[in-house]
C-alpha cells in the first residue's frame, strides 16, 4: 500500500516538516465515468480488486475462505478498499492548501463507512462482482460492519454530512473529535424498559483507521499557574499541571464524490503517560499500579458520561478539553511547521466549534499564543478571533453548558485566568460606552453569578468567535432575540444563519438505490452531480407509470422494513399500511409523548367503533434516551406498554399496529427512512434549532406531519404548503400560552379525547402490575406541561385525520410524495458547505 504516512494532506501528518513546498494549483480532474448504478465492471478491474481482497483475508488477517467469517470478509475488504481510498487521496494530492477548516465536534456520528467508500469511489458494483466471484455476498459484507459509536444524534449526523461535503466539493478540512471505545451505549429493552450495555465497535479493530502515535500531545489538568521574571517588560505565566493525559491520534480517511477529494478524520485517544507503576505493581498494589492509566482512558472510554454526579460532571469536562487542547495544539504545529508564523494562522486556518462542547477553544487557543509563542494579549486576541467560529445548535437552557467556576479553577487554573481577564475586558468596554446597570452587565458576563457562579460556555463561544451562526431561519431569529440578545445587540453582524443540510450521497443513493436508480433513468445521470436537477421529476407527478414506478420503489423498502421489523421485535406489520415514523433521540421537547398519546386515543377511537373504515397505521419508534434521563425512559417504557396492549388487541388487529425498534443507529436509519410514508416532527415550536431527519425523510418522499419549528418552516417553503401537514401553536404561540395561568388544565378540560387518554394512561390500563407507573407523565401534563402537549393535542388529532383521508387517495399521496422528492435539493449539504465557505471562512473550494 505504501507509507500511509505520505498521503495528501487531508489525511493529515502530524505537522508538515517543510514548509518551503510552493503551492501547486491545478484544475479539478474531469469526471470519471459513472453509471449508478452499474450492471457490470470491468474484468481487470474485478480481478485485481478480488485478489487484493484476497490476500487481504489471508495475510492481513490469517484466515483463509473456509474460515472466514462475515466479519473477516468485512476487514478484508475495506482494507482493500482503503488502499484504493490512499490512492485517491494521492492522485488529488495539491500540496499544502492555502487555507484549511478545522471542525471540532464532540461527536460525528458516520454510521458505516463501506457503502459511502464504494459509492464516492464508484466501486460498488466492481466489489459486488469482487466477492461473488470468491463466493460471497456483498450485502451481507455490509452488514458485517459495525456502527462506528462516534455520536448519538442530529449533531454528530451532521458533523458527518459536513464532512463528506467539504471533500465532495474540493474544501480542504479535517474534523476532530474523540475516539470513543464505547460511545454513548447499546440500547435493548427488557420488558419494555430501556437498558444500556457498552457498544463494543471496537472489539476487532477499525480497519478504516490508521493509527499516529507520532502525532501524540501532552493535555494537562489541574496544577498551579506561575510567574517567570519579567522580559522586555512582560510578565510570562507558566501553567504547571499537576496531571497529564497523551492524547494520540487516529485517522479515519473521508472520501469525497467520485474520489477527487479525501479529507481526515482526526479522533484523538486517551493514554496515560505511563501504563503501569510498575514500583506500586511490584509492592504488591496491583489495582493502584494501574489506577492512574484507568483514570485517563476513562476520558475517551464513553460519549457523555452522566453529570448527574461531581465526578461525571468532571468527567464531562475532561472530555472536552481533552479533544479540543489536542486538535488545537495540532493545528497550530502544523500552521507553523507550513507557515512559520503563528500570526498568520486567520488567513490560513478557519476553526469551526460545533455547539458548546468545545467553546474551550477560546482561552485554549489564547493559552497557546501567549504561553508558547510569546505574543502579546492583544495580537493573541486578534489571532483568536479572526480563525474561531461558533455554530450554536441549541436554545435549551441545560444545553448551552455551564461549569462551575471552582471547577474549572480546580481543573483548568490557567484558562480561568483567561476567562477572567476576556471577561473583564470586556465589561470594563462597556462601562467605557456608559453601559453600567448592574442588570446588562450581568446578563453579558461570561460569569453567571445569580445561582452560584458558573462559567457560560456559549457566552465564552460567542465572544470569542469571528462569527456565530445558527441552523435554520428560526432558530436564528430566536439566537438574536433570546439566549444572546445583549450580545447580539453589542455586534449585531456578527450572528449569521446556515440552514442545515443532508449529504445526499449517502441519504438518497446509497439509502434509496432504487429511487436514485429511477431518477437517473428520469432526468438523466446528471442529478447524481446536481441534486437540482431532481426537480425534473415534479413534471411526472401525474403520470401514471412514473407514478407507478417510484410506488413500487417505495413498496420494495417498506417490505425489507417490514422483515426487518419481524426479524427485531417478532411484529409482523402489513407493508400495505400507512407506516408513521418518529425515529430520533427520546427528549421531552421532541414529543414522543405526544405521539404515544394520540396513538392511545386512536386505540380508544378504533375501539369505540371497530365496524368504521379505519386507515391502517404502523407507528414506528426509534431512539436513545440518555442513561440518566429518567422520564425520557418512562416515556419509551410507556410507548412500548401500549404497543403490547394494542398489538395484542384482536380487535384493532390490521388498523394498528405499534412499533419501537431498538438501537437506533446510522443504519437502522437507512433502513427505516426510505421506507417511511409519514415523517412525524412535531418538537415544540421555538425549541428544535432545525433538524435534519425532517430533510432524509422529505427527500425520499416521506410526507412531513410537523410544527413549525427548526427546518419544518424552510421545508414546507420549498415543498410547498399543500405538501406538508402543519399544525399546533408556533413559536410566539408558544410563548404567550405559556404565560396564561392554569393552560394545560383548560386545555384538558376543553378535549374530552384528550381527557380521556390521560385517564386510560394513568389509570394503569398499560400497566395493570404496577396502576401508577405513568402517573408523573399524566400528572406533569395536568399541572406543568412545560413543551405544550396539551395546548396542541387537538390541532394534532385534526391533521392526522386529514392524513388518514389523503391516505386513502393513492394518486393524490405519490403526487404529493415526487414533489418532496422533487424539491428538496436545497436542502443539500453541499449548498451549506459552500455557504459556509464563502461567508463564515473565506475558503477557497477545491
Amino acid at each position: 500500500m505504501g507509507d500511509p504516512h505520505v498521503l495528501n494532506d487531508v489525511l493529515i501528518r502530524p505537522a508538515p516538516q517543510d514548509a518551503s513546498r510552493d503551492e501547486r494549483a491545478s484544475e479539478a480532474p474531469a469526471p470519471a465515468p459513472w453509471t449508478v448504478p452499474a450492471l457490470s465492471a470491468s474484468g481487470d478491474a474485478v480481478v485485481d480488486l478480488r485478489e487484493a481482497i484476497r490476500a487481504k483475508l489471508t495475510f492481513a488477517l490469517g484466515r483463509t475462505p473456509e474460515t472466514a467469517r462475515p466479519r473477516d470478509w468485512f476487514a478484508a475488504t475495506a482494507l482493500a478498499l482503503r488502499e484504493r481510498v490512499v490512492a485517491a487521496a494521492l492522485a488529488s494530492e495539491r500540496g499544502v492548501p492555502n487555507k484549511r477548516v478545522y471542525y471540532l465536534s464532540l461527536e460525528f456520528l458516520i454510521g458505516r463507512l463501506m457503502s459511502d467508500a464504494l459509492n464516492n469511489l464508484g466501486l460498488t458494483e466492481t466489489t459486488r462482482a469482487a466477492l461473488r466471484e470468491l463466493g460471497v455476498d456483498l450485502d451481507a459484507v455490509q452488514d458485517a460492519e459495525p456502527d462506528a459509536a462516534l455520536g448519538n444524534g442530529g449533531l454528530g449526523r451532521l458533523a458527518a454530512c459536513f464532512m463528506e461535503s467539504m471533500a465532495s466539493i474540493g474544501i480542504p478540512a479535517m474534523g476532530y473529535g474523540i475516539r470513543y471505545d464505547h460511545g454513548l451505549f447499546r440500547q435493548s429493552f427488557e420488558d419494555g424498559w430501556q437498558r444500556e450495555a457498552p457498544e463494543t465497535w471496537l472489539a476487532e479493530g477499525n480497519p478504516w483507521e490508521f493509527a499516529r502515535p507520532e502525532a501524540t500531545y501532552t493535555i494537562g489538568f489541574g496544577g498551579t499557574v506561575t510567574l517567570s521574571s519579567p522580559e522586555e517588560g512582560v510578565i510570562r505565566r507558566h501553567w504547571q499541571p499537576a496531571e497529564t493525559v497523551r492524547a494520540v491520534a487516529h485517522d479515519v480517511p473521508v472520501v469525497g464524490w467520485r474520489g477527487r477529494h479525501v479529507n481526515g478524520l482526526r479522533l484523538w485517544k486517551a493514554e496515560a503517560g505511563e501504563p503501569i507503576d510498575l514500583a506500586r505493581f511490584n509492592g504488591g498494589d496491583h489495582v493502584g499500579a494501574v489506577a492512574a492509566r484507568m483514570r485517563a482512558e476513562a476520558i475517551s472510554r464513553v460519549l457523555y458520561p452522566s453529570d448527574s454526579s461531581a465526578e461525571g460532571q468532571e468527567l464531562r469536562l475532561r472530555q472536552e478539553y481533552f479533544f479540543t487542547a489536542a486538535s488545537i495544539q495540532d493545528l497550530v504545529a502544523r500552521h507553523v511547521a507550513e507557515r512559520g508564523d503563528v500570526r498568520s494562522l486567520p488567513d490560513h486556518a478557519a476553526i469551526q466549534l460545533n455547539d458548546t462542547h468545545p467553546a474551550i477553544a477560546v482561552p485554549e487557543l489564547m493559552r497557546v499564543l501567549l504561553d508558547v509563542y510569546g505574543l502579546s494579549w492583544e495580537d493573541a486576541w486578534h489571532v483568536a478571533t479572526h480563525t474561531l467560529h461558533y455554530t450554536n445548535h441549541t436554545l435549551l437552557p441545560e444545553a448551552l453548558e455551564t461549569w462551575p467556576v471552582e471547577l474549572m479553577e480546580r481543573l483548568l487554573p490557567r484558562h480561568m485566568q483567561i476567562i477572567y481577564l476576556i471577561n473583564w475586558m470586556h465589561l470594563e468596554e462597556q462601562a467605557k460606552h456608559g453601559r453600567q446597570d448592574a442588570a446588562y452587565l450581568a446578563s453579558i458576563s461570561l460569569i453567571d453569578e445569580s445561582h452560584g457562579r458558573r462559567v457560560r460556555m456559549g457566552h465564552l463561544a460567542f465572544h470569542g468567535a469571528r462569527r456565530v451562526n445558527g441552523v435554520s431561519a428560526l432558530h436564528t431569529d430566536l439566537m438574536r432575540s433570546t439566549v444572546f440578545s445583549d450580545l447580539h445587540a453589542l455586534d449585531p453582524d456578527k450572528i449569521v444563519n446556515k440552514t442545515n443540510g443532508i449529504t445526499f450521497r449517502r441519504w438518497f443513493h446509497n439509502a434509496n438505490p432504487g429511487l436514485t436508480r429511477l431518477a437517473v433513468e428520469t432526468v438523466g445521470a446528471g442529478v447524481l452531480d446536481d441534486p437540482e436537477l431532481l426537480r425534473g421529476l415534479e413534471a411526472h407527478a401525474q403520470d401514471p407509470a412514473f407514478v407507478a414506478c417510484y410506488a413500487a420503489v417505495r413498496r420494495e423498502r417498506k417490505e425489507a422494513l417490514a422483515a426487518l421489523i419481524a426479524e427485531r421485535t417478532g411484529i409482523d406489520v402489513d407493508p400495505d399500511a400507512l407506516f408513521d415514523v418518529q425515529v430520533k433521540r427520546i427528549h421531552e421537547y421532541k414529543r414522543q409523548l405526544l405521539n404515544v398519546i394520540e396513538t392511545v386515543a386512536l386505540y380508544q377511537a378504533i375501539k369505540a367503533e371497530p365496524h368504521r373504515d379505519w386507515t391502517p397505521r404502523v407507528k414506528i419508534f426509534a431512539g436513545k434516551a440518555a442513561p440518566s434521563y429518567v422520564r425520557a425512559k418512562l416515556i419509551i417504557k410507556l410507548a412500548c406498554d401500549v404497543a403490547k396492549a394494542v398489538n395484542d388487541d384482536p380487535e384493532v388487529a390490521g388498523r394498528l399496529k405499534v412499533v419501537f425498534l431498538p438501537n437506533y443507529s446510522v443504519s437502522l436509519a437507512e433502513a427505516i427512512i426510505p421506507a417511511a410514508d409519514l415523517s412525524e416532527q412535531i418538537s415544540t415550536a421555538g425549541m428544535e434549532a432545525s433538524g435534519t431527519g425532517n430533510m432524509k425523510f422529505a427527500l425520499n418522499g416521506a410526507l412531513t406531519v410537523g410544527t413549525l419549528d427548526g427546518a419544518n418552516i424552510e421545508i414546507r417553503d420549498h415543498v410547498g404548503a399543500d405538501n406538508i401537514f402543519i399544525f399546533g401553536l408556533e413559536a410566539d404561540g408558544v410563548r404567550a400560552r405559556q404565560a396564561e395561568p392554569d393552560y394545560a388544565a383548560k386545555a384538558i378540560q376543553a378535549s374530552p379525547r384528550l381527557a380521556a387518554a390521560l385517564d386510560m394512561i394513568a389509570s394503569g390500563r398499560f400497566s395493570p402490575e404496577e396502576p401508577g407507573r405513568f402517573r408523573p407523565l399524566t400528572d406533569d401534563l395536568r399541572q406543568h406541561d412545560q413543551y405544550l402537549l396539551t395546548a396542541d393535542f387537538d390541532d394534532y388529532w385534526r391533521v392526522q385525520r386529514s392524513i388518514d383521508a389523503a391516505w386513502r387517495d393513492p394518486r393524490g399521496w405519490w403526487a404529493k410524495a415526487i414533489r418532496n422528492t422533487a424539491r428538496m435539493a436545497w436542502f443539500s449539504s453541499d449548498r451549506a458547505m459552500r455557504e459556509y465557505a464563502e461567508e463564515i471562512w473565506r475558503v477557497r473550494l477545491g
